[in-house]
Protein backbone atom coordinates (compact mmCIF):
# COMPACT_ATOMS: atom_id res chain seq x y z
CA UNK A 1 0.00 0.00 0.00
CA UNK A 2 3.33 2.45 0.36
CA UNK A 3 3.78 2.13 -3.25
CA UNK A 4 -0.10 3.27 -3.86
CA UNK A 5 0.75 5.95 -1.24
CA UNK A 6 3.54 7.31 -3.02
CA UNK A 7 2.33 6.76 -6.73
CA UNK A 8 -0.79 8.37 -6.26
CA UNK A 9 1.65 11.45 -4.77
CA UNK A 10 3.93 11.50 -7.54
CA UNK A 11 1.71 11.04 -10.63
CA UNK A 12 -1.51 13.11 -9.45
CA UNK A 13 -0.45 15.07 -6.59
CA UNK A 14 -2.83 13.15 -4.17
CA UNK A 15 -2.28 13.07 -0.67
CA UNK A 16 -3.98 10.10 0.94
CA UNK A 17 -4.12 9.72 4.43
CA UNK A 18 -4.46 7.26 6.95
CA UNK A 19 -8.28 6.58 7.40
CA UNK A 20 -8.57 6.50 3.21
CA UNK A 21 -5.64 4.26 2.76
CA UNK A 22 -7.37 1.66 5.71
CA UNK A 23 -10.44 2.24 3.63
CA UNK A 24 -9.17 0.50 0.52
CA UNK A 25 -7.34 -1.88 2.33
CA UNK A 26 -10.58 -3.18 3.07
CA UNK A 27 -11.98 -2.87 0.10
CA UNK A 28 -8.75 -4.56 -1.94
CA UNK A 29 -9.58 -7.64 0.97
CA UNK A 30 -13.57 -7.85 0.48
CA UNK A 31 -12.99 -7.74 -3.54
CA UNK A 32 -10.42 -10.76 -3.35
CA UNK A 33 -12.94 -12.73 -1.43
CA UNK A 34 -15.68 -11.93 -3.41
CA UNK A 35 -13.80 -12.62 -6.53
CA UNK A 36 -13.09 -16.35 -4.91
CA UNK A 37 -17.00 -17.09 -5.46
CA UNK A 38 -18.14 -14.84 -8.46
CA UNK A 39 -16.25 -13.21 -11.04
CA UNK A 40 -16.05 -9.48 -10.46
CA UNK A 41 -12.94 -8.55 -12.21
CA UNK A 42 -10.10 -9.97 -14.22
CA UNK A 43 -7.27 -8.87 -11.83
CA UNK A 44 -7.37 -10.64 -8.52
CA UNK A 45 -3.47 -9.81 -6.98
CA UNK A 46 -3.02 -7.00 -4.59
CA UNK A 47 -0.64 -5.54 -7.06
CA UNK A 48 -2.83 -5.01 -9.93
CA UNK A 49 -5.59 -4.16 -8.71
CA UNK A 50 -3.73 -1.25 -6.74
CA UNK A 51 -2.48 -0.03 -9.86
CA UNK A 52 -5.10 -0.66 -12.57
CA UNK A 53 -8.21 -0.10 -10.52
CA UNK A 54 -7.03 1.89 -7.67
CA UNK A 55 -4.38 3.84 -9.03
CA UNK A 56 -6.30 4.04 -12.32
CA UNK A 57 -9.40 5.52 -10.70
CA UNK A 58 -7.09 8.73 -8.90
CA UNK A 59 -6.44 9.73 -12.37
CA UNK A 60 -9.87 11.05 -12.70
CA UNK A 61 -8.70 14.04 -10.50
CA UNK A 62 -6.60 14.89 -13.78
CA UNK A 63 -9.67 15.83 -15.51
CA UNK A 64 -11.14 18.48 -12.77
CA UNK A 65 -8.00 19.69 -11.20
CA UNK A 66 -9.35 22.27 -8.07
CA UNK A 67 -12.64 21.75 -9.43
CA UNK A 68 -14.06 18.64 -7.62
CA UNK A 69 -17.78 17.32 -8.50
CA UNK A 70 -20.30 17.70 -6.36
CA UNK A 71 -22.26 15.17 -7.66
CA UNK A 72 -20.91 11.89 -10.24
CA UNK A 73 -22.47 9.41 -11.60
CA UNK A 74 -20.56 6.58 -12.68
CA UNK A 75 -22.35 4.15 -15.09
CA UNK A 76 -21.26 0.61 -16.00
CA UNK A 77 -18.97 0.38 -12.42
CA UNK A 78 -19.10 -3.09 -12.17
CA UNK A 79 -17.30 -3.37 -9.20
CA UNK A 80 -16.96 0.02 -7.90
CA UNK A 81 -14.43 1.86 -10.01
CA UNK A 82 -13.76 4.91 -10.64
CA UNK A 83 -16.35 5.92 -8.68
CA UNK A 84 -15.85 4.25 -5.61
CA UNK A 85 -12.34 4.85 -4.93
CA UNK A 86 -13.42 8.49 -5.87
CA UNK A 87 -15.51 8.79 -3.02
CA UNK A 88 -13.05 7.46 -0.80
CA UNK A 89 -10.82 10.00 -1.98
CA UNK A 90 -13.77 12.65 -1.42
CA UNK A 91 -15.88 12.17 0.88
CA UNK A 92 -18.46 14.99 0.50
CA UNK A 93 -18.59 13.77 -3.08
CA UNK A 94 -22.46 12.48 -3.68
CA UNK A 95 -22.19 9.30 -5.77
CA UNK A 96 -24.55 7.51 -7.82
CA UNK A 97 -23.19 4.18 -9.02
CA UNK A 98 -24.98 2.48 -11.97
CA UNK A 99 -24.35 -1.53 -12.91
CA UNK A 100 -26.98 -3.34 -14.62
CA UNK A 101 -25.30 -7.05 -13.61
CA UNK A 102 -27.11 -7.61 -9.95
CA UNK A 103 -23.96 -9.38 -8.49
CA UNK A 104 -21.91 -6.39 -8.91
CA UNK A 105 -24.28 -4.10 -8.12
CA UNK A 106 -24.84 -6.34 -4.85
CA UNK A 107 -20.86 -6.40 -4.10
CA UNK A 108 -21.21 -2.19 -4.80
CA UNK A 109 -23.59 -2.13 -1.83
CA UNK A 110 -21.69 -4.15 0.35
CA UNK A 111 -18.48 -1.93 0.03
CA UNK A 112 -21.04 1.16 0.71
CA UNK A 113 -22.29 -0.68 4.16
CA UNK A 114 -18.87 -2.44 4.89
CA UNK A 115 -16.92 1.03 4.73
CA UNK A 116 -19.72 3.25 5.99
CA UNK A 117 -19.98 5.75 2.97
CA UNK A 118 -22.87 8.33 3.14
CA UNK A 119 -24.55 9.53 -0.07
CA UNK A 120 -23.79 6.59 -2.19
CA UNK A 121 -26.94 5.32 -4.34
CA UNK A 122 -26.37 2.08 -5.92
CA UNK A 123 -28.65 1.60 -8.73
CA UNK A 124 -29.32 -1.67 -10.94
CA UNK A 125 -30.59 -0.48 -14.14
CA UNK A 126 -29.48 0.09 -17.92
CA UNK A 127 -28.17 3.70 -18.45
CA UNK A 128 -30.55 4.01 -21.20
CA UNK A 129 -33.57 3.53 -18.81
CA UNK A 130 -31.75 6.05 -16.30
CA UNK A 131 -31.49 8.62 -18.64
CA UNK A 132 -35.14 9.26 -19.78
CA UNK A 133 -36.07 8.97 -15.71
CA UNK A 134 -36.78 12.72 -14.60
CA UNK A 135 -35.25 12.37 -11.71
CA UNK A 136 -31.61 11.77 -13.31
CA UNK A 137 -31.89 13.21 -16.19
CA UNK A 138 -29.51 16.01 -16.91
CA UNK A 139 -28.97 15.97 -12.79
CA UNK A 140 -25.50 15.58 -12.39
CA UNK A 141 -22.00 17.80 -12.73
CA UNK A 142 -20.16 14.71 -14.20
CA UNK A 143 -20.76 11.47 -15.47
CA UNK A 144 -18.00 8.88 -15.73
CA UNK A 145 -17.24 5.32 -17.43
CA UNK A 146 -14.50 3.18 -17.72
CA UNK A 147 -14.05 0.18 -20.31
CA UNK A 148 -17.99 0.46 -20.82
CA UNK A 149 -18.40 0.84 -24.88
CA UNK A 150 -16.77 2.85 -27.71
CA UNK A 151 -17.22 6.34 -27.27
CA UNK A 152 -20.14 7.01 -29.98
CA UNK A 153 -22.27 4.80 -27.73
CA UNK A 154 -21.02 5.60 -24.52
CA UNK A 155 -22.04 9.44 -25.63
CA UNK A 156 -25.91 8.49 -25.39
CA UNK A 157 -25.70 6.82 -21.89
CA UNK A 158 -23.16 9.39 -20.38
CA UNK A 159 -24.35 12.30 -21.66
CA UNK A 160 -28.34 13.04 -20.87
CA UNK A 161 -27.18 12.20 -17.46
CA UNK A 162 -25.34 15.28 -17.22
CA UNK A 163 -26.51 18.86 -16.60
CA UNK A 164 -25.71 21.36 -19.23
CA UNK A 165 -22.51 23.06 -18.05
CA UNK A 166 -21.09 19.42 -16.52
CA UNK A 167 -18.62 17.46 -17.85
CA UNK A 168 -18.84 13.43 -19.19
CA UNK A 169 -15.60 11.57 -18.59
CA UNK A 170 -14.27 8.26 -20.20
CA UNK A 171 -11.74 6.52 -19.60
CA UNK A 172 -10.44 4.96 -22.65
CA UNK A 173 -7.37 2.87 -23.84
CA UNK A 174 -5.36 3.16 -27.08
CA UNK A 175 -8.16 3.72 -29.45
CA UNK A 176 -9.33 6.46 -27.78
CA UNK A 177 -8.39 8.95 -30.51
CA UNK A 178 -10.19 7.28 -33.12
CA UNK A 179 -13.10 6.27 -31.01
CA UNK A 180 -13.09 10.31 -30.57
CA UNK A 181 -13.21 11.23 -33.98
CA UNK A 182 -15.84 8.73 -34.45
CA UNK A 183 -18.14 10.04 -32.02
CA UNK A 184 -18.01 13.68 -33.01
CA UNK A 185 -21.55 13.21 -34.73
CA UNK A 186 -23.21 11.75 -31.60
CA UNK A 187 -21.49 14.52 -29.18
CA UNK A 188 -23.10 16.96 -31.55
CA UNK A 189 -26.68 15.66 -31.44
CA UNK A 190 -26.29 14.70 -27.61
CA UNK A 191 -25.24 18.40 -26.64
CA UNK A 192 -21.59 17.50 -26.32
CA UNK A 193 -18.15 19.48 -27.08
CA UNK A 194 -15.11 17.85 -27.29
CA UNK A 195 -12.69 19.70 -24.50
CA UNK A 196 -9.49 17.56 -24.97
CA UNK A 197 -7.80 14.28 -24.20
CA UNK A 198 -5.38 13.53 -21.35
CA UNK A 199 -2.78 10.75 -21.67
CA UNK A 200 -2.76 8.85 -18.50
CA UNK A 201 0.55 7.25 -17.30
CA UNK A 202 0.39 4.38 -14.64
CA UNK A 203 3.17 2.48 -13.66
CA UNK A 204 4.38 -0.71 -15.19
CA UNK A 205 1.02 -0.32 -17.43
CA UNK A 206 2.76 -0.34 -21.05
CA UNK A 207 -0.73 -0.10 -22.86
CA UNK A 208 -1.97 3.66 -23.56
CA UNK A 209 -4.36 5.14 -21.43
CA UNK A 210 -6.61 8.76 -22.12
CA UNK A 211 -9.31 10.78 -19.92
CA UNK A 212 -11.18 11.86 -22.76
CA UNK A 213 -13.02 15.13 -21.27
CA UNK A 214 -16.62 16.36 -23.06
CA UNK A 215 -17.91 19.10 -22.23
CA UNK A 216 -22.05 19.48 -21.96
CA UNK A 217 -22.72 22.51 -24.02
CA UNK A 218 -26.37 22.19 -24.87
CA UNK A 219 -29.71 20.25 -23.34
CA UNK A 220 -29.78 16.73 -25.05
CA UNK A 221 -32.68 15.95 -27.19
CA UNK A 222 -35.43 14.07 -25.13
CA UNK A 223 -35.35 11.30 -27.77
CA UNK A 224 -31.83 10.65 -26.16
CA UNK A 225 -31.34 8.22 -25.13
CA UNK A 226 -33.55 5.53 -27.32
CA UNK A 227 -34.39 2.32 -25.85
CA UNK A 228 -32.37 0.03 -24.08
CA UNK A 229 -29.54 -1.94 -26.78
CA UNK A 230 -30.80 0.60 -29.59
CA UNK A 231 -27.16 2.77 -29.12
CA UNK A 232 -25.13 -0.07 -29.14
CA UNK A 233 -27.00 -1.23 -32.12
CA UNK A 234 -27.49 1.70 -33.86
CA UNK A 235 -24.40 4.08 -33.10
CA UNK A 236 -25.07 7.48 -33.88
Amino acid sequence: MQKLLANAHELFGIQLNRPQMQLLATYERELMIWNEKISLTAIRNEAGIRTKHFLDSLSCVQAWGDKVPQTLVDVGTGAGFPGLVLKILYPRLRLTLVESVGKKADFCRHIVETLHLENVSVIQARAETLGQQPRFRESFDWAVARAVAQLPILSEYLLPLVKVGGVMLAQKGESAPVESQAAQNALRILGGEMRQMLPVTLPGVVEERYLVIVDKVGATPPKYPRREGTPAKKPL
